[in-house]
């Protein structure tokens, strides 16, 4: 069986810069990469808030999930990584708002930081999409 694969986008500059995706889905499998908590211009959302980070970033994971045609009930696993390990159980607190049903498997981890230091998290997640198929590509791929 032949999968196509497709590119999931939220518009981030960095994309064609970096060459990276927000999400990539083959077949039923999604994978979304690291997830930080960035609005729409760039900004950093929620500056020292591990809560409102974490929601953030969980917000901008939901709507790739929904752009691959899948949902939090797909998700399988989830990787948190925190600069701070002791804003584990906050963070925890979010994620099972978006998470609970499905249940995945959960890595979380301490990080010496990420690329904007304001960034207190970053999530990445995997899903396997429970409808069958590929949803077609709007960008040909």
């Amino acid at each position: 069986m032949t999968w196509q694969r497709r590119l999931i986008s939220n518009g981030n500059p960095m994309e064609t810069v970096v060459g990276f995706s927000r999400a990539v889905r083959v077949g039923p499998f999604i994978a979304i990469g690291g997830t930080a908590p960035v609005a729409a211009d760039g900004s950093t959302v929620g500056i020292g808030d591990i809560t409102a980070q974490t929601r953030r970033c969980f917000e901008i994971i939901g709507a790739a999930l929904a752009d691959a045609g899948s949902g939090f009930d797909d998700v399988v696993r989830t990787r948190i990584l925190l600069t701070d390990i002791e804003n584990w159980r906050a963070a925890i607190e979010v994620r099972k708002a978006f998470c609970l049903t499905a249940r995945p498997v959960d890595t979380i981890m301490a990080v010496s930081g990420f690329v904007n230091p304001q960034w207190l998290v970053e999530i990445e997640v995997d899903a396997v999409c429970q409808t069958a198929g590929t949803p077609p590509s709007s960008d040909g791929s």
